[in-house]
């Protein structure tokens, strides 16, 4: 049953990147269409196609490789000078000459040349104006930050978190030593049933202060280590007062630099009840926000997080719970989370966190100002307006569009170093995985 569990939360995974993916592409496709665009191909996945459907000029469909997504616009670079230049219908563009990367910026403008219909026509990704550009490029990364909204959203406020309220779940018999936990017949009996505290009751206060959860309740008890304290409980209704002064035991407590100290607090023996605690509706958004700069933090440190990934994965180190993951290891995460011993509720708020967080790591990978990535393209609309703007204040001719496709080299060296990344993480993730228990 158990890697039966695990199987199933690794399924799941799969699929939930698969709509994450879907999603992404259909921010990008929405506004494309609505400005007019055309769109060719809206594909999930890479490699062979496994399933496709034309629909009103775009091919929609599926490929065996579910690793990513992508559409397929019309025109998003303007034509290629050899393309302008060509005269009469059997005219072809000439090829690059000049090496490797100038080979490449030919065939990347080629290939774009391919989807353009000639100089009237205006249903092309290029000809938009800037904010429209930036509309369509920004689409997908907001379609996953909604979508980790949602996730968040349904996880606070739907199911609630896990918080330790102040009802009485259970209680000490005695006084724990340094030397034991366990009780005999010499061991103080605990102060809180000592003074009559039973399962079920609720506090309400201690000293005079109110108590809004266990972990409230905790700080003033340990920090009046044998100093007598009123506790007004509720039981069956009616609320009670008990005078209860707390043990004093020894506990080590560690410091932010690592260092282990020795010092007395207070404890009385009282186990709270742990409840599902549903958050305001605000929750999922904050919690989003929060999760963007967490996530923020780690994409600008990335190479070295990976070089340290590849360090700890050759010589067998224990990996940074908090580094990056490949999706084999948030589907291996999402395996342990549903093969876990703990109630079903427990697993799928464990898959819902999981899944949002991969949605904003989607969110603010793809901003990142580098082509083939969407923060690239949005970068390059706005570099357009900038000249555009510039023109204009100075009374100057309308700037040529910007021809990105002289950006292939750096293209295919971001593409290369995400791929080598990519692969480090996958085999991170397969013989030193992050593991949750």
């Amino acid at each position: 049953m158990e890697i039966l569990a695990f199987v199933i939360g690794v399924a799941l995974m799969v699929v939930g990147l698969a709509v994450s993916i879907a999603l992404h592409e259909l921010g990008h496709l929405w506004p494309a269409k609505k400005f007019g665009v055309r769109v060719g191909q809206y594909m999930i996945g890479f490699g062979p196609t496994l399933w496709s459907k034309r629909w009103r000029g775009t091919e929609y469909g599926f490929k065996a490789i579910p690793l990513g997504g992508y559409i397929s616009m019309a025109g998003m670079y303007p034509p290629s000078p050899a393309l302008r230049q060509a005269q009469g219908p059997g005219a072809r563009p000439g090829r690059a000459a000049g090496g490797f990367f100038a080979t490449m910026v030919q065939d990347a403008r080629d290939a774009n040349d391919e989807t353009l219909r000639g100089d009237d026509d205006t249903h092309v990704f290029y000809r938009l104006p800037i904010w429209k550009r930036i509309v369509v490029m920004l689409g997908g990364p907001l379609m996953n930050f909604f979508f980790a909204i949602v996730l968040f959203a349904i996880l606070l406020t739907g199911i609630g978190i896990q918080t330790a309220t102040t009802e009485v779940a259970r209680l000490s018999e005695c006084v724990p030593t340094t030397s034991s936990t366990e009780c005999t017949d010499s061991s103080p009996a605990a102060p809180a049933e000592a003074a009559g505290i039973q399962p079920g009751d609720v506090i309400v206060s201690i000293d005079g202060e109110p108590v809004a959860d266990f972990t409230e309740a905790t700080a003033i008890i340990r920090s009046s280590p044998g100093e007598q304290l009123t506790f007004v409980v509720e039981r069956d209704g009616a609320e009670q007062s008990l005078q209860i002064t707390p043990a004093t035991i020894q506990t080590e407590v560690t410091a932010a630099d690592g260092t282990i100290t020795t010092e007395e607090v207070g404890f009385v023996g009282i186990g709270p009840t742990v409840e599902y605690v549903q958050q305001p509706i605000w929750a999922g958004p904050q919690m989003a926000v929060q999760n963007v700069g967490a996530v923020a933090g780690i994409i600008w440190q990335l190479p070295a997080k990976v070089w340290q990934t590849g360090v700890d994965l050759v010589t067998g180190q224990e990996r940074d719970p908090n580094g990056p993951l490949s999706i084999v290891g948030a589907s291996r995460l999402s395996g342990e989370v549903a093969a876990a011993d703990s109630p079903v509720l427990n697993r799928v708020a464990g898959f819902l966190s999981l899944l949002a967080s991969l949605n904003i790591a989607l969110f603010v990978f793809n901003l990142i100002p580098l082509l083939p990535l969407d923060g690239g393209h949005i970068a390059v609309a706005l570099w357009e307006g900038i000249k555009r703007v510039w023109a204009k204040l100075f009374r100057r001719p309308p700037p040529k569009p910007v021809d990105a496709t002289k950006l292939v080299p750096l293209t295919f060296a971001v593409f290369v170093a995400l791929l080598v990344m990519g692969g480090i993480l996958i085999l991170a993730d397969l013989f030193n995985p992050v593991t949750l228990f």
